[in-house]
């Protein structure tokens, strides 16, 4: 990451009134704490702060401190625009068709294509939220209790409750320092990776029915019948990817989720040793070394067999 950046983001933001802040579709945990994190911190600091999210919040972050003040689109002009925890400009979904060019770009990603004017971003970080917690205060922001709150969430999401394989000491310190600011760690983790809907877990119970195992390969899918049957309102796994990735002696597990638009959503998990990130590019999507996504056309057993027979390649290639 470039530091020398952070000072010139800090000016923008200082002679900036009105500011757009946007986050990618089907937002996690660190999509909706770095959206609201910034964009809190960004109130407190006296601006006009509008935050986006295209498929607006899923409903196990409701709970988190601004969430009411998201909408699923801008209105009017703004002074700035930035991006969080957004790898490319299609991740953002249609609602900056009729808008410029991003100003700034903060994200974690190690695919980001750097489309903005200024682009702080960190691949050594476990969570775009992690760069806000450790920068805000060189922005010239502060971290209050609701900020800290947000910005934890998206730390304890993207490790999957500080599990995942790049967690690291900097992340743990800079999550006590949240805490220290008021945020509740233990309910966070439980609102936010424990505790689901009903109807989610239905909708794991059609994906556990068709699970299949080809070597040290498993993957799954999830028809639109399926979530309609559970009556599942988003339009991802639920967190099922993960729940997969316990299994013992599986190096890659995959997930196809059918689209309304004649589109599938597919879902990488891999061990170390194993680049998801790099099959992910190659149908049009990104992500991390371990955990990838893409979004391809066509149906659910065309997508498997273009999907696997890429995957399987990975791993013959290690």
């Amino acid at each position: 990451m470039d530091k020398a950046l952070l000072p010139v983001i800090a000016e923008k933001f200082k002679a900036a009134q009105r500011i757009l802040v946007l986050s990618h579709i089907r937002p996690d945990g660190d999509a909706i704490g770095s959206l609201l994190g910034l964009g809190l911190s960004l109130q407190i600091a006296g601006k006009d702060v509008r935050m986006v999210s295209a498929d607006g919040i899923p409903n196990s972050f409701r709970h988190l401190p601004g969430s009411t003040q998201v909408t699923n689109h801008p209105d009017g002009q703004f002074d700035l625009i930035v991006l969080v925890d957004c790898a490319d400009l299609d991740r953002v979904g249609s609602v900056l068709s009729e808008y410029p060019t991003p100003n700034i770009n903060i994200d974690h990603h190690p695919t980001n294509l750097h489309y903005a004017e200024l682009n702080l971003v960190d691949p050594s970080a476990v969570a775009t939220a992690e760069i806000l917690t450790e920068h805000l205060s060189s922005l010239g922001l502060w971290i209050n209790q609701e900020v800290a709150t947000a910005l934890l969430t998206g730390i304890i999401t993207d490790t999957l409750g500080f599990r995942t394989h790049n967690i690291s000491p900097k992340a743990l310190r800079l999550s006590a320092d949240l805490m220290e600011k008021g945020a509740d760690l233990p309910s966070l983790y439980y609102r936010s990776l424990v505790q689901r809907p009903f109807e989610a877990v239905r909708y794991w119970g059609a994906g556990l029915s068709q699970l299949k195992r080809e070597d040290r390969i498993v993957w799954t899918s999830l028809s639109l019948e399926d979530r309609e049957a559970a009556g599942y309102s988003g339009r991802d796994d639920a967190d099922l990817v993960n729940v997969l990735t316990t299994i013992n002696d599986v190096d890659i597990v995959v997930i196809f989720i059918e689209q309304a638009n004649g589109r599938v959503k597919i879902s990488w998990r891999s061990r170390p040793g194993y680049d998801v990130s790099k099959v992910a590019q190659d149908f049009g999507g990104g992500g991390h070394i371990l955990a990838a996504g893409a979004e391809v056309d066509g149906t659910l057993a065309e997508a498997q067999e273009r999907v696997l027979k890429a995957t399987c390649k990975l791993c013959e290639h290690r």
